[in-house]
C-alpha cells in the first residue's frame, strides 16, 4: 500500500499515519506513507517520506490512495473577509495541485479520500442529519461545498472519491478539547449560550479507525476497481459520503458537565450568546448553532465505534 497525505503532519494526519503504520507492521505488510509539504526541511518521523508540492508537480510516483486533509483551521482566527479567503484558498489551491497530479498520472490512484466537515449541513438545530440530508446556506456550508465539489473532479479522471465530513474531534493534544483544557482546569469553564445547541463529536481514535475502515472497504469494493488504461470507473458509483461523528451527539450543556466531571472541576460559568458574537463575530456560529449529525453510512457499513459516548471518549484518553 502506498498512500499520499496532504496535511499529514497535522492533528489528524499524524495520528492516522501512526496507527496505519502500526497495523501494517503487525500484519507484516508493506506500507509507504508520503506527506505532502510546502517545507522540504519539515521535521518528520523516520518512517514517513516527504514530498513538496513542487516535487508533486513533476512526480511520476504511484499512490494507491490519496488522503486530502490540508487546509487552514476554520476556528483558528476570527472570520474577517481576508480570513475567509485564506480558509478557502488553503483548501482549493492544494486540492488543485492534487488534481493536476491525478490528471497526468498514467496509473491512477484507486481512491481519493477528501476532507470536509459537518459544517456542510449548515445550521439546522436539533434536526437529525445523515449523509442524505440537505443543507442550509451559510459560510461554513459554502466553504465545505466548494472544497467537496473541487475534489469530486477527480472522478473525471477515473478516480473514485469519498468525502469525509468530520465533526468535533475529541483528543487532549489538539482540536477544540486542547483549547478548553486550561480554562476548565482553572475552574472557569462553562457552557456556551443556553447550552442546548447540539455538538456532534468523534474521538480521534474513532476518526482514525473510521478512515482506515472506509479505505479498506472502498478498495475491497469491486465497483472501485479502476482500469489504468481507461479514464472512467466501470460504473457511476464513484462518489460516497461519510459523516465522521459518534452515534451519540450531546448538547453543549452535557458536554460542559461531562468535561468538568472528567477534570473534577466546577462548571458554573456561562458565556452568553451576545458576548460570544461580540468576541468571535460570525465565527460564533460554530459555538452557538447546533448540528445533530449522525454517522448512518458508517453504521450501515458495519463500523464499530470504540467510544460510543462522550464519557467513554474522555475517560480513555491517555493525556489529562
Amino acid at each position: 500500500m502506498n498512500i499520499l497525505i496532504s496535511g499529514g503532519s497535522g492533528f489528524l494526519g499524524s495520528a492516522f499515519s501512526q496507527e496505519l503504520l502500526m497495523r501494517y507492521q503487525q500484519m507484516g505488510k508493506e506500507l509507504q506513507i508520503t506527506w505532502l509539504t510546502r517545507d522540504s526541511n519539515q521535521a518528520h518521523p523516520s518512517d514517513i517520506t516527504m514530498m513538496t508540492y513542487d516535487e508533486l508537480a513533476s512526480s511520476d510516483a504511484y499512490f494507491d490512495v490519496i488522503l486530502n486533509l490540508a487546509g487552514a483551521g476554520i476556528a483558528d482566527a476570527r472570520w474577517s473577509d481576508d480570513r475567509k479567503e485564506q480558509l478557502l484558498a488553503s483548501r482549493m489551491k492544494l486540492t488543485k495541485d492534487i488534481l493536476a497530479f491525478v490528471a497526468r498520472s498514467h496509473v491512477k490512484p484507486k481512491l481519493l479520500v477528501s476532507g470536509s466537515a459537518i459544517g456542510w449541513y449548515g445550521n439546522q438545530g436539533d434536526k437529525p442529519l445523515t449523509e442524505s440530508s440537505g443543507f442550509q446556506t451559510d459560510f461554513a456550508h459554502q466553504l465545505c461545498d466548494d472544497w467537496e465539489q473541487l475534489a469530486l473532479q477527480a472522478t473525471e479522471f477515473g478516480v473514485p472519491v469519498t468525502l469525509v465530513r468530520t465533526g468535533v474531534v475529541i483528543h487532549p493534544t489538539g482540536g477544540m478539547l486542547s483549547k478548553l483544557l486550561t480554562p476548565f482546569k482553572m475552574g472557569v469553564g462553562g457552557q456556551l449560550g443556553n447550552g442546548q445547541q447540539i455538538m456532534s463529536w468523534i474521538s480521534r481514535d474513532d476518526w482514525v479507525s473510521a478512515v482506515i475502515f472506509i479505505i479498506e472497504q472502498q478498495l475491497d469494493d469491486s465497483t472501485f476497481q479502476v482500469n489504468e488504461n481507461t479514464l472512467h470507473p466501470a460504473n457511476n458509483n464513484d462518489m460516497k459520503i461519510y459523516n465522521l461523528t459518534a452515534p451519540n451527539p450531546v448538547t453543549n450543556h452535557t458536554f460542559t458537565k461531562t468535561l468538568g466531571a472528567w477534570l473534577h472541576r466546577p462548571t458554573f460559568f456561562t458565556l452568553p450568546a451576545f458576548l460570544l458574537k461580540l468576541i468571535f463575530g460570525e465565527m460564533s456560529t460554530l459555538l452557538i448553532d447546533g448540528q445533530k449529525v449522525l454517522p448512518k453510512a458508517l453504521l450501515d457499513g458495519g463500523f464499530e465505534f470504540k467510544h460510543q459516548t462522550l464519557k467513554e471518549a474522555l475517560e480513555q484518553q491517555a493525556v489529562k
